[in-house]
């Protein structure tokens, strides 16, 4: 079994239930000692950038969706923002929050090869 998982997220303000189940899914697992990856890509890019469209999120009946955010971060998640889909959209790099990183489909299909789960929002 792996210990690996990667969380395909191509939604954000546009689907706050999707963006908020995406991080409690990744919030749990890194909880849980796994070794977790976030890779944001088309309107997902908009949950990589300080102070942008995360901030605003809460669905009924679950965390606020920056606070799962914290969680997965502080326990150790990293987060890969697409660089096209970033770059499309008119972000800079001083846009991205902490923790966030620039990278390709290369980024994301090492860590696949290394044998992670994967779920997609």
């Amino acid at each position: 079994m792996t210990n690996k998982l990667l969380v395909t997220v191509t939604v954000g303000e546009n689907d706050p239930e999707k963006a908020t189940v995406a991080f409690n899914m990744a919030a749990t697992a890194v909880v849980s000692g796994m070794e977790v990856i976030v890779a944001c890509s088309a309107e997902g890019v908009e949950l990589g950038i300080n102070n942008g469209a995360a901030e605003g999120i809460t669905v009924d009946k679950m965390p606020p969706l920056v606070e799962l955010m914290d969680t997965f971060f502080e326990g150790g998640g990293k987060m890969i923002v697409c660089t096209p889909c970033f770059a499309k959209r008119g972000y800079q790099e001083q846009d991205l929050r902490e923790g966030a990183i620039l990278a390709g489909a290369a980024k994301v299909v090492e860590f696949l090869s290394e044998g992670a789960a994967t779920m997609s929002f």
